[in-house]
């Protein structure tokens, strides 16, 4: 089954305070109660307080892998039959439990209402347009707190590194509508809230998706603190990532698109990472390195043409493991974007978490 593009798409006031205000505060007010609702249960076992997580930080080197997931992540639903359905989801969890592999990770439930850190990235506009048009608002608001939930950890090393897997997907996500099956920017505002809270310098994004990251790399087009790196199809949506898209101002030189050809398989993808990413690493030497974890590159995806095995991403796996490594205190935290065979993604996902618990 293919899709075309269409179907892709989805101040400080003076006395008296303006209606604006009132707004502003109203939004704010409203995504708190819906995270008061539906993200947190105090009687999780799975839930640690983040003041807690990081008392230790600095006694012990950081260990373990997160994995992090809510059971509202399976409520998210486009439309009826939908390829971007909770079933991908459902199928990862399924071979967690049967790999044993969940009993490897370290389950984390997502806390936190990441409003303000939504707003490092998306216009006021952009979050009136999700409460809108979601069908569940909530669920955008908590895979963005997923992945804030997971830079926390890491970058307080309670854990070395983290897979998120959460939903909807991000990567497609700007101020420009709704495309791609994305809502917010997930990978890019945790980038910018990594930034802003542990003051990390310089942070890689690693896109291995079938798809270009375009919002990703409008996000960051003109700086050079985020060095992007992205493989993908040009023929598929959203037909941006071409080469001579490097960057801009400050930022020229940090945005690198690597497009494939149809039907590349697990060494053009790997050229491409030796070829292109490992020299860029050594140049920009990250803080934290980040994952836009796309399994629609894999073989027999619906919806890619790629032919990347489950070997293939355990390899792309260790060589981003390999850059965190040696310059990020080796500190990774991958965050799940497409994978529209469920079957075939549960099983690259499972060889992608056994690489990081490696």
């Amino acid at each position: 089954m293919r899709l075309n593009d269409s179907e892709m798409k989805v101040t400080s006031t003076k006395n008296p305070p303006s209606r604006r205000y009132f707004l502003k505060k109203l939004l704010s007010a409203a995504v708190g109660l819906w995270f008061w609702h539906r993200a947190i249960n105090p009687s999780s076992a799975l839930e640690w307080r983040l003041d807690d997580a990081g008392k230790d930080a600095h006694q012990k080197p950081p260990s373990g892998t997160g994995f992090i997931f809510h059971k509202d992540y399976l409520q998210h639903r486009l439309t009826q039959g939908h390829l971007e359905s909770p079933k991908r989801l459902k199928t990862i969890m399924d071979r967690m439990k049967v790999s044993g592999l969940g009993k490897q990770v370290r389950p984390i439930r997502p806390l936190g209402n990441p409003l303000s850190a939504i707003h490092r990235i998306h216009s006021r506009a952009h979050v009136r347009l999700v409460m809108k048009t979601a069908r569940e608002p909530s669920i955008c608001f908590l895979a963005v707190a997923g992945a804030l939930t997971a830079v926390d950890f890491v970058c307080r090393n309670q854990l070395r590194n983290a897979f998120c897997a959460i939903r909807p997907p991000g990567h497609h996500a700007a101020n420009s509508g709704l495309r791609g099956f994305c809502f917010f920017n997930n990978i890019a505002i945790a980038a910018r809230y990594a930034q802003s809270k542990y003051r990390l310098r310089k942070i890689l994004i690693v896109d291995w998706d079938y798809h270009h990251g375009n919002g990703t790399e409008w996000a960051f087009y003109d700086n050079p603190s985020i060095l992007y790196f992205s493989t993908h199809c040009l023929q598929a949506f959203p037909h941006t990532g071409f080469p001579e898209r490097r960057g801009e101002g400050p930022g020229y030189g940090y945005n690198i698109n690597v497009p494939l050809l149809k039907g590349a398989k697990d060494r053009d993808i790997l050229n491409a990472f030796d070829r292109e990413l490992l020299p860029a690493a050594e140049r920009f030497k990250p803080e934290l390195v980040l994952i836009s974890a796309g399994f629609d590159s894999r073989k027999n995806d619906p919806i890619g043409n790629f032919a990347v095995t489950d070997d293939g991403f355990a390899r792309l796996t260790a060589l981003t493991k390999s850059i965190a490594d040696q310059y990020a205190g080796s500190r990774i935290i991958s965050i799940l974007e497409g994978g529209y065979n469920p079957e075939g993604s549960a099983m690259a996902v499972e060889r992608h978490v056994a690489e990081l618990l490696g």
